[in-house]
């Protein structure tokens, strides 16, 4: 993939590693927002400017904060979009952006189960994990029954590898 040239405070996103449901999911609401959101919202403050005197018109203000936090959402899944690459982990015998991974770490019997993406990925059941993240970055390439250390600031942890899927 080819990134673009820096933006204007010279950062460039990081990739965004998606899956083609979540990509599709993504798409969906994108599409959802610029035409059918977009023109709701403008329907209610049109209706709430009618009341009258806006200072003190509760229906007009919450509109224009629901039109703030749909514009900042549609702003959001745009730069996902833009930056994502997708990741099919079907198959994979180590850990990859896209996979579910379960580990357990050292000393506890308990077993965890995180999908290794963007958060766009977390589903009802499992919590996402980002890859750059540090146990996440740690985990990348691990096979089922590896041990890896990752610096938490507690210290050093370590986790084993107990399962991968999809």
């Amino acid at each position: 993939m080819v990134r673009p040239p820096t933006t204007t405070i010279g950062l460039v996103p990081d990739v965004q590693y998606l899956s083609q449901a979540a990509f599709d999911r993504l798409t969906a609401e994108f599409e959802e927002l610029t035409t059918i959101g977009r023109t709701d919202i403008a329907r209610k403050i049109q209706a709430a400017r009618e009341l009258g005197d806006l200072k003190e018109n509760g229906d007009y203000h919450a509109a224009k904060d629901h039109q703030g936090q749909m514009e900042a959402r549609i702003r959001t899944i745009e730069a996902i979009l833009e930056f994502s690459e997708i990741v099919d982990s079907a198959g994979t015998d180590s850990v990859q952006a896209g996979c579910v991974v379960s580990f357990r770490y050292e000393g506890d019997a308990e077993i965890e189960t995180f999908v290794i993406g963007s958060i766009e990925e977390k589903r009802a059941d499992i919590e996402s994990m980002s890859p750059t993240s540090p146990l996440g970055a740690a985990l990348m390439d691990a096979t089922v029954g590896d041990i890896v250390e990752f610096e938490a600031p507690g210290g050093l942890l370590k986790v084993e590898v107990v399962a991968i899927g999809e």
